[in-house]
């Protein structure tokens, strides 16, 4: 089991919180980006800098997750390529993706993204609060636990 950071539209609150966990479960853990971040100095925490353009993080990831693979992302498109793959994707608010749950997003994602293309706002996602944080970090542990285990945290 891996884990996997899509670092590019990460917050560095989330990132923070995986590299604590990953490190005091000695979980291998591999950060994509396509630009240069910090990582802390580790022998679980790799980073690949894969080369700028739309969605080559995405498609690194991608190619090389694995069943039973954990990967963090707010990526509703990379969420549904890496469910395909027996693979689990993790919001940076908590969420667990699954097959149920994943078409709905990706229907409201392409609902938005129709209206921005057509002129208009829609805000954009709200920012992460305190209780998102927590979410997260409870949803992390209870989904990297399950996974140790060999269990789906579905």
């Amino acid at each position: 089991m891996k884990v996997w950071v899509d670092a590019d539209g990460c917050p560095k609150m989330v990132k923070e919180i995986v590299f604590r966990a990953v490190e005091r479960l000695k979980l291998t853990t591999v950060v994509v980006a396509n630009h240069e971040m910090y990582i802390p100095r580790s022998t679980v925490i790799s980073k690949v800098l894969v080369q700028k353009g739309f969605d080559v993080a995405d498609h690194h990831i991608i190619e090389n997750v694995e069943p039973f693979d954990l990967v963090i992302t707010a990526d509703i498109p990379l969420a549904a390529e890496i469910v395909t793959k027996d693979a689990f994707a993790l919001s940076p608010r908590g969420e667990l993706y699954t097959e149920e749950n994943i078409r709905e997003r990706l229907s409201i994602r392409n609902f938005m993204q129709d209206i921005r293309d057509h002129g208009g706002s829609t805000g954009g996602p709200r920012p992460l609060r305190e209780r998102d944080r927590r979410e997260f970090a409870s949803s992390l542990d209870r989904t990297l636990t399950l996974l140790r285990r060999g269990e789906s945290p579905l």
